[in-house]
């Protein structure tokens, strides 16, 4: 009898072994379940983000500042800029760059909306006329009451026309009229309706 029944004090610890095991590797299992489902999930979600603004290098800031301002409606957002620094030199690999300029509050958009921020840098590199289908940022868009006015606009501040006004049915999405002009500095602004 005490034979049996270290036997089965015997088989009794082997038994809670096992489940403890088994709980172990059941909690192990789970826990690397949840850090594949969650590895498969940041594969797949993009980084927390906000968009904050799109920068824009001027020949003449102030020129292109007063264009936006008085085309668009933009309103300058914080103090006017003048930065030269180390950091701005390890940021932007431009050594001894100082560049001066200013946010401006896109319309449509509250105080904490994006920004055009337009800069001039003391030492510019210049480029040719951007064109349409040139790689990169291609051009900023803004939504407008009448396309026809608004390139008129554009053309009496000093800026032009890229090509002509269109119109077209986006399946799916609606009414397009849409025109590409240039500032006065030759950037690209789509001026666009949607009905």
């Amino acid at each position: 009898m005490l034979s049996e029944a270290k036997h089965l004090n015997f088989s009794n610890r082997v038994i809670q072994k096992r489940s403890e095991i088994l709980r172990f590797a059941q909690n192990d299992i789970g826990r690397w379940i949840v850090i594949l489902v969650r590895l498969v999930k940041e594969k797949r979600m993009p980084i927390r983000a906000k968009y904050v603004h799109t920068n824009l290098i001027a020949r003449d800031w102030k020129r292109l500042v007063r264009f936006y301002r008085e085309v668009f409606g933009c309103e300058p957002k914080g103090p006017e800029r003048d930065l030269s620094a180390a950091w701005l030199d390890k940021v932007n690999s431009v050594p001894n760059a100082r560049l001066r300029g200013v946010h401006l509050r896109l319309p449509g958009y509250g105080d904490d909306g994006p920004t055009l921020e337009i800069f001039s840098y003391d030492q510019l590199i210049e480029r040719g006329l951007p064109r349409p289908n040139e790689c990169g940022f291609g051009h900023i868009a803004f939504a407008v009451d009448n396309v026809d006015e608004a390139l008129q606009a554009v053309i009496a501040a000093g800026g032009g026309a890229v090509g002509e006004i269109a119109a077209a049915e986006v399946k799916g999405v609606g009414q397009l009229r849409v025109v590409y002009a240039r500032d006065p500095e030759g950037n690209i602004v789509e001026l666009q309706k949607w009905s």
